[in-house]
């Protein structure tokens, strides 16, 4: 899967014109992701010795308990990627017991100290975790965290080294990792981040509201939308194919996965930023042949007065599952690959909530529309109706009917 130096082998690929419209724009040149989940906590950029001590933080907390690692190995080898980083993070909890305001106190996170430490125990295991949720499939094991490498690089040389402690990742894949990375750390009070300051709201320890906001994530209309458009990609198939898709599209036949945003209402600077980390990631994984088939297909789109009325334009997930794919990872990986820097977003909101002293358990307001003020009804007063339910339909497994034939028999 990996040669030296790198996640795959291959040599320079050409890569094709880019299609009209929007041109991609130039990756991050500077920032990294530890300076943007700096930025996000504290709402400044780091001076050197701030992102030395931040960057330290991070590395030391990457290293998690053997009983956690114990945990996720004991999992089904099946097990979705997204599960095993939920669980994940609820049996990291269970080992700091000093910061859960169930048993520490509920005013443990009114110190400072102590909310700064538990970000960088969270954003630090989360790399790790993700490590060790990708091999459950793959049949290898995640190394030990290398902490004198970044965050991203770190991430790779976990998943790629497979024990070799000289192993180094190829420096521009890492990159590409870490830009990726900045793309992702935060996006306003999404499903998953509205979960995470519902759940900081009840008092519970961070940990229990980073695997409940990982879940949110989980869901496939929610971190699951890049997945979504390689599916169309490969459904659509070639570019020739793609004038019939559209009309297909417009006839609320097929949808158009990866365009429109809820926020934006033009061309998602994401997007743009993405294209360029794909050509780069081409260059050295080789060129993937459904990159013609988006190209094509996003032409085709901003030029269409449909999608130019409704303001459908590429978002942040048209091209990214393309990125992963080249670098080799699986689609159910996606979205592993877009919590681990959501972990910081998902944190500063953490951070902000509780430092809000007036802030008070989150219950959204409701419509009730239900029948009213109805007495109890025993039961040989009740109408009877057919014992035919959804629920007596619901058929036991093979080795329950196994036991329940056996205990026919006393």
């Amino acid at each position: 899967m990996s040669g030296p130096g790198g996640r795959l082998p291959g040599s320079p690929v050409p890569v094709p014109p880019l299609p009209d419209g929007p041109p991609p724009a130039s990756p991050p040149q500077k920032s990294t992701f530890e300076e943007t989940a700096f930025l996000l906590l504290s709402g400044s950029l780091p001076s050197a010795a701030e992102l030395q001590a931040f960057r330290a933080g991070l590395m030391r907390h990457s290293h998690i308990p053997q009983g956690v690692v114990e945990a996720l190995a004991a999992l089904p080898k099946d097990t979705h990627p997204m599960a095993a980083m939920g669980i994940g993070l609820s049996a990291l909890g269970a080992y700091h017991p000093g910061a859960n305001p169930a048993l520490a106190g509920g005013g443990v996170y009114a110190d400072r100290a102590v909310r700064a430490e538990m970000v960088l125990r969270v954003l630090g295991a989360a790399p790790t975790l993700a490590a060790l949720a990708y091999h459950k499939s793959t049949g290898g094991h995640a190394t030990a965290p290398n902490e004198t490498l970044g965050f991203a690089e770190n991430f790779l040389y976990m998943l790629d080294a497979q024990g070799n402690t000289g192993y180094r990742p190829n420096p521009e894949l890492s990159r590409a990792i870490d830009v990726m990375f900045i793309l992702h750390a935060e996006h306003e009070l999404n499903c998953s981040t509205s979960a995470m300051r519902h759940l900081t709201s009840s008092g519970v320890d961070v940990f229990s509201a980073a695997a409940g906001a990982t879940g949110a994530l989980y869901g496939p209309l929610h971190g699951g939308a890049n997945e979504a458009v390689l599916k169309m990609l490969a459904r659509i198939g070639s570019v020739d194919a793609i004038p019939g898709f559209i009309e297909r599209v417009k006839g609320r036949k097929e949808k158009m996965s990866g365009f429109g945003h809820r926020v934006y209402k033009n061309y998602d600077p994401r997007a743009k930023i993405i294209r360029g980390v794909a050509d780069q990631v081409f260059r050295i994984a080789g060129h993937d042949p459904l990159i013609a088939v988006a190209e094509q297909l996003e032409k085709i789109a901003l030029s269409d007065p449909y999608f130019i009325d409704r303001k459908l334009y590429p978002n942040v997930d048209f091209y990214s599952g393309l990125v992963y794919r080249a670098m080799g990872f699986p689609p159910e990986f996606f979205t592993v690959l877009f919590t681990v820097p959501r972990v910081s977003g998902w944190l500063a909101h953490w951070d902000e909530a509780l430092a809000d002293r007036d802030a008070k358990i989150m219950r959204p307001q409701q419509d009730y529309r239900g029948e009213w003020l109805r007495g109890y009804v025993s039961m040989e007063q009740r109408p009877r109706r057919s014992s035919d339910t959804v629920f007596s339909r619901v058929a036991g497994d093979k080795a329950h009917q196994r036991k329940v034939a056996g205990l026919n028999w006393i």
